[in-house]
C-alpha cells in the first residue's frame, strides 16, 4: 500500500492538469518537455509563460525582433524599440528641418536632411534673425508688462536711495545728475507718476541741497482721466530715528500743482520717463545737506522719500 504512491509503473494524471496520463516513471520528462500547461520563460523577454500561451505572447512581446517597418535594411530590432528607430536612426525616416521653430516647414528623409542644411544656410539665418526680432519685441512687452503689475497703485511711493554717499559723490562730479523712482499710481486705474531727486541739488539748490520733484508720465488709463491733473502732492523725508527714543521728525512740504504748468498737461504718448525735458515741479532747495545730517535722514546710508497724492474718494468710486 505504501509502495503504490511511489511505484514508477503506476498510472497518474499531470500535475499541471493537462489532461495526460502516463506511468509515474515518465511523468518528470513529460512536465519538463512535452506538458502544454508548463511554465516556460520567453526567449525575448525572459518572462514566464504557460506553454500553450507563449506563441501568443510573441504577437505582443516587447523584446520580440521585427524589421524596420519603412524598410531601411534593419532586420531585428525589439518591437518596443522601433520608435526610437524611426525617430533617431532610420536612414529613411522623414524628419522635419531642425529650423522648423524658425519657421522652415522643409520635411524629407534623414539621409537628404544634410544637403537640405548646406543649401539653406543663407534663409535659415534670416529665419532666425526674424525669429530673435519677434522674441525681442515679445521680451520687452512682458517687460513692460511685468513692470506696470509691480507699480504701486495706493497713491504712496516711498522710495528707498541705498548707497546714498556714493550717489551722492556721483552727483557732485556729474552736474545736474538725476536719479528717477519706480513709478506709481495715484489710485487703481489712475495718473502714473514718478519722483526724481537731485542729490547735490539742481537750480538754486545745486551744490548745497538735495532737491525732489515729481512729474505725471504717460498712463495706461490717461484717456479715461481728467485733465489738467490737480491733485494734492506731499513730499517727505522720513527721519529714521528710533520711535521708541524720540518723535521722527519728517522733513515734509505741499503743494496743489498749478494747472497752467506743462508738466500737469495730458503727457504725450512719446515722452519717456527719461525724457531731461520733462523736469517735474518740485522743491530745488527741499533740504539743506547741513540738515540732512543733524537727524537720521541718512542711516544706514540710506534715504526715505515719500510722496503721496490726496485724490477724493468721489474719484476713487
Amino acid at each position: 500500500q505504501g509502495h503504490q504512491g511511489t511505484c514508477p509503473q503506476e498510472s497518474v494524471y499531470c500535475e499541471n492538469k493537462c489532461g495526460a496520463r502516463m506511468m509515474r516513471r515518465l511523468l518528470s520528462q513529460h512536465a519538463l518537455t512535452e506538458c502544454p500547461k508548463r511554465t516556460q520563460p520567453c526567449t525575448y523577454c525572459a518572462k514566464e509563460f504557460v506553454f500553450d500561451t507563449i506563441q501568443n505572447h510573441q504577437y505582443q512581446c516587447p523584446r520580440y525582433p521585427v524589421p524596420c517597418p519603412n524598410q531601411c535594411g534593419t532586420l531585428s530590432i525589439a518591437r518596443e524599440d522601433v520608435p526610437t528607430h524611426l525617430k533617431e536612426s532610420c536612414s529613411t525616416a522623414m524628419l522635419l528641418c531642425p529650423f522648423k521653430e524658425a519657421g522652415c516647414k522643409h520635411r524629407c528623409p534623414k539621409l537628404a536632411m544634410g544637403r537640405h542644411l548646406e543649401e539653406s544656410t543663407k534663409v535659415h539665418l534670416g529665419m532666425v534673425c526674424a525669429l530673435v526680432s519677434r522674441q525681442r519685441q515679445e521680451i520687452l512687452e512682458l517687460r513692460r508688462d511685468m513692470e506696470e503689475l509691480s507699480v504701486s497703485s495706493d497713491g504712496t511711493l516711498i522710495w528707498k536711495i541705498s548707497d546714498y554717499t556714493r550717489k551722492l559723490q556721483e552727483a557732485k562730479a556729474r552736474s545736474n545728475y538725476e536719479f528717477f523712482s519706480p513709478p506709481f499710481y495715484t489710485h487703481k486705474y489712475g495718473y502714473k507718476l514718478q519722483v526724481s531727486a537731485f542729490l547735490n541739488g539742481n537750480g538754486s539748490g545745486e551744490s548745497s541741497h538735495l532737491s525732489v520733484y515729481i512729474r505725471v508720465l504717460p498712463g495706461e488709463y490717461d484717456n479715461l482721466l481728467e485733465w489738467p491733473f490737480s491733485y494734492r502732492v506731499t513730499f517727505s523725508l522720513l527721519d529714521q530715528s528710533d520711535p521708541s527714543l524720540s518723535k521722527p521728525q519728517h522733513i515734509t512740504e505741499t503743494f496743489h500743482p498749478d494747472p497752467n504748468w506743462k508738466n500737469f498737461q495730458k503727457p504725450g504718448a512719446s515722452r519717456s520717463s527719461l525724457d531731461e525735458s520733462t523736469l517735474g515741479f518740485g522743491y530745488p532747495k527741499f533740504i539743506s545737506h547741513e540738515d540732512i545730517k543733524k537727524r537720521n535722514y541718512v542711516r544706514d546710508n540710506a534715504i526715505f522719500i515719500k510722496a503721496s497724492v490726496e485724490i477724493p474718494q468721489k474719484i476713487l468710486a
